[in-house]
C-alpha cells in the first residue's frame, strides 16, 4: 500500500474541485492521510486608469477571503463528521505557486486537483494552474476532470 500521510485538495469549491475529494476520499480511507483543503484568494488585477469611482479591489479580496473560510468552515466540518481528518486553510497569491509552496511545506503526499479541461484560446488566455502545478510539484498530481469536460 501507498504510504502517503497527507493529501492535498485546492478547491475553488466547484464540481469540478469536489470530485478531486472524491478521489482524495478514497485515497485517504486507504492510506488513514490527512487531508488538507485549500482555496487560493488571487489578487484581483485592474486597469490603473479606470474613470469611474474608486472601487475598494483591497475590500473585494477580503470579501473573497471571509466567504472562502465559511465555506472551508463547511466542508471541514463535513469531512471531520465522517472520520476524517482535516486542515483547511485559505491562502493568497498565484494559485499554482501556492499550492507548490503548500506541498513543500507540509509534506503532501499526493496532491488531486480538479481542471477545467480548457483548450484552445481559453487555454491560452488563462493557462492552467493543474499544469503548472504538474510541473513544479515535488509529490504526485492526481488531475480529475468532470465527464462533461471531456466531450
Amino acid at each position: 500500500m501507498l504510504s502517503i500521510q497527507a493529501i492535498l485538495v485546492p478547491t475553488d469549491f466547484s464540481e469540478n474541485a469536489s470530485k478531486a475529494l472524491s478521489y482524495a476520499k478514497e485515497l485517504a480511507k486507504g492510506t488513514k492521510a490527512k487531508l488538507h483543503v485549500v482555496h487560493i484568494v488571487e489578487p484581483v488585477i485592474y486597469p490603473a486608469d479606470w474613470s469611474y469611482a474608486q472601487v475598494g479591489f483591497a475590500d473585494i479580496e477580503q470579501e473573497l477571503q471571509k466567504n472562502a473560510e465559511t465555506e472551508l468552515e463547511k466542508l471541514r466540518g463535513e469531512l471531520s463528521s465522517e472520520g476524517f481528518d482535516v486542515d483547511t486553510k485559505v491562502l493568497r497569491g498565484r494559485a499554482s505557486d501556492e499550492i507548490v509552496a503548500y506541498c513543500k511545506e507540509h509534506q503532501i503526499g499526493i496532491v488531486a486537483m480538479g481542471t477545467h479541461g480548457r483548450s484552445g484560446l481559453e487555454h491560452f488566455l488563462f493557462g492552467s494552474t493543474t499544469e503548472r502545478v504538474l510541473r513544479k510539484s515535488p509529490c504526485p498530481v492526481l488531475s480529475v476532470r468532470l465527464e462533461s469536460d471531456m466531450k
